[in-house]
């Protein structure tokens, strides 16, 4: 699966080799968390990673699942920080809905995410719920992708 988009970046599936490319654009695991780095790896053994790439090399990356009610949940999007704000966020997310094979999709965020909230309020996701106790002191924000946005991906 690849995904050509009208800049010179494109999104794929990412393969295992791609592990040590993540691990560098991942602030948490670029930090020295091994946990993050092994969760990394799992993720792309199952098959579940999309990367974002342009000429200088993989610059982001997002985490489709179906361990949230059999629904697909976002767990992860990623930017590597030198490459923020230039819309690679959304196409990582269009191609996540573009791929989903459940009748709904779902992601989560930090309260104080302000950056993601405006990007899934500007993508047409819409707030359904809020859990506290994950972060201590940030309540994680629930948000669902319009299933008329994943419908006609999937005809």
């Amino acid at each position: 699966m690849e995904i050509r988009t009208s800049s010179p970046m494109r999104v794929r599936a990412a393969h295992v080799a791609d592990w040590q490319a993540l691990n560098a654009i991942d602030s948490t695991a670029a930090a020295g968390d091994d946990a993050r780095s092994a969760r990394i790896r799992r993720w792309l053994e199952q098959g579940s990673v999309l990367v974002a790439e342009d000429p200088s090399g993989i610059v982001g990356y997002s985490v489709l699942e179906y361990t949230f009610f059999e629904q697909g949940f976002i767990t992860m999007l990623m930017v590597s920080p030198n490459a923020r704000r230039r819309g690679i966020g959304a196409h990582l997310l269009q191609a996540a809905e573009a791929t989903c094979s459940a009748p709904k999709l779902f992601t989560s965020t930090n309260v104080s995410n302000h950056p993601m909230q405006s990007l899934l309020q500007r993508l047409g996701w819409h707030p359904v719920g809020m859990v506290h106790g994950l972060d201590e002191g940030d309540p994680e924000l629930f948000y669902l992708c319009r299933p008329a946005q994943l419908q006609p991906l999937r005809s």
